[in-house]
């Protein structure tokens, strides 16, 4: 069974299509990365799969369960989402904003197990967070604050991630660590469908890439095939060029 399987998803926002007829799936060990220009409808349609959205159309299955209509507990068991705007109306301090990723897998009150504490710390660690743990969260960077909130999406213990623009206002260094640790949680049997605007890092890390544009899916394949398709070349107005650096490793920039 696929963790995700969408069939020929249609999503109206007012009385705009935004996202038309799409149909993938993803697997168990898959890094999906979905690219394409502003505006064509890779933000709805991961909300869509969170369950945030309605279909108008088609049919959205995580692990055989409807988002939308399945208990929430249930549903963030399987599946973590970060927006692209994450805000906190209480000054909490950075470890307390990791820890409610883990309202799902508590009971009671609420209060902190031993495995959410453990949980907690090994998400910081893997965001390079640790040394924040005291501060206030409305008291850091831009860059500081997305990784906190990747942290919690991975303290969740959901076995699936959808991320919008994780790595949005990160410095290289941590946009790498972001991604490469996303990578090897997939290689661990997790699987994440991540949104981004960083090709070079998509290249990189993805498995599988899917090219967004004008509400429907117009390509998916390798990061190499799509980046370098006569769709991405239309989407984006420009050509993407896909080359090798002397170590090996891939980059993509636009040519």
């Amino acid at each position: 069974m696929p963790w995700v399987q969408l069939t020929d998803v249609a999503v109206e926002l007012g009385e705009r299509d935004v996202v038309r007829g799409v149909s993938a799936q993803v697997s168990e060990g898959e890094l999906v990365v979905i690219v394409g220009p502003n505006g064509a409808g890779k933000t709805t349609l991961l909300r869509a799969i969170a369950g945030l959205i309605a279909p108008r159309t088609g049919a959205i299955r995580v692990r055989g369960l409807d988002p939308l209509h399945a208990p929430r507990r249930t549903i963030a068991r399987e599946l973590a989402y970060l927006p692209q705007q994450y805000e906190l109306a209480f000054p909490f301090a950075v470890e307390e904003v990791v820890l409610l990723g883990r309202y799902a897998r508590q009971r009671g009150l609420g209060i902190a197990s031993d495995d959410d504490l453990a949980a907690a710390r090994a998400a910081m660690a893997a965001c390079d967070i640790t040394h924040l743990a005291p501060r206030r969260f409305d008291e850091l960077s831009g860059g500081e604050a997305r990784r906190v909130s990747v942290a919690q999406a991975r303290c969740q213990g959901a076995r699936c991630l959808l991320l919008d623009e994780p790595t949005a206002g990160l410095d290289p260094a941590h946009a790498r660590g972001i991604f490469a640790m996303l990578r090897a949680q997939c290689d661990a049997g997790a699987a994440a469908i991540v949104v981004t605007h960083d090709l070079d890092l998509a290249l990189r890390h993805g498995g599988t890439m899917w090219l967004v544009a004008g509400g429907r899916l117009a390509a998916r394949g390798t990061p190499a095939h799509v980046l370098t398709s006569a769709q991405t070349r239309a989407a984006f107005g420009l050509e993407i060029h896909v080359g090798a650096l002397p170590s090996g490793a891939a980059f993509a920039v636009p040519s």
